[in-house]
């Protein structure tokens, strides 16, 4: 259970209170300190995973802890930028994405208890959204209208990005409904 890989997991998750209260402190740059500790957390998750690949520390414990850590950092991140910008234009994106994940979790976890893990395994569509979620949002809780120098009219990058995420996310859930489903029909 104590492996470096699992030690940095579980930084991570000790990271998620911490995150949340210096984003909510009331001094000047906490929207972008609680950014830039949302940003350490996430490149611990590939952090974590490299190291268990590099140093053979691969762990059941590891493989449960590495995915709760990055729902639970991410859910978190999507209720603060819901709670900050008190937008539609947030808040669906954002519910989409915290469907998404439950639904895809929990079909995971049926998939796994019928032995049939690899058909749901990480596609390169669930990682291309990661990558858009996570960007999306580290610009949005930094609270910046412009991410990286570039905005788009009233739209931020981080706006963007959000969509993009949102998008591929539907489209990733689809694409594991739809690899699971002739054991879901069956079931």
């Amino acid at each position: 259970m104590w492996t470096v890989p699992n030690i940095v997991t579980i930084i991570r998750v000790l990271l998620i209170p911490v995150f949340v209260v210096v984003y909510f402190l009331d001094w000047q740059w906490a929207h972008e300190a609680g950014a830039f500790i949302f940003w350490l957390a996430a490149i611990t998750d590939w952090f974590d995973g490299y190291l268990a690949r590099k140093l053979q520390q691969t762990s059941k414990f590891g493989a449960f802890l590495d995915p709760v850590a990055d729902k639970l950092i991410v859910a978190s991140a999507l209720l603060m930028i819901t709670h900050t910008y008190q937008s539609l234009w947030i808040t669906i994106p954002a519910i989409v994405l915290l469907v998404r994940e439950i639904y895809v979790s929990a079909l995971r976890e049926w998939m796994s208890q019928e032995g049939k893990n690899d058909v749901v395994k990480v596609s390169f569509l669930g990682k291309a959204k990661t990558m858009a979620q996570m960007l999306a949002l580290i610009g949005l809780l930094s609270g910046l209208e412009t991410f990286m120098g570039v905005a788009i009219y009233w739209v931020s990058l981080g706006h963007v990005l959000l969509y993009i995420a949102a998008v591929l996310s539907l489209w990733s859930m689809v694409e594991y409904s739809i690899a699971a489903w002739k054991y879901l029909r069956t079931a």
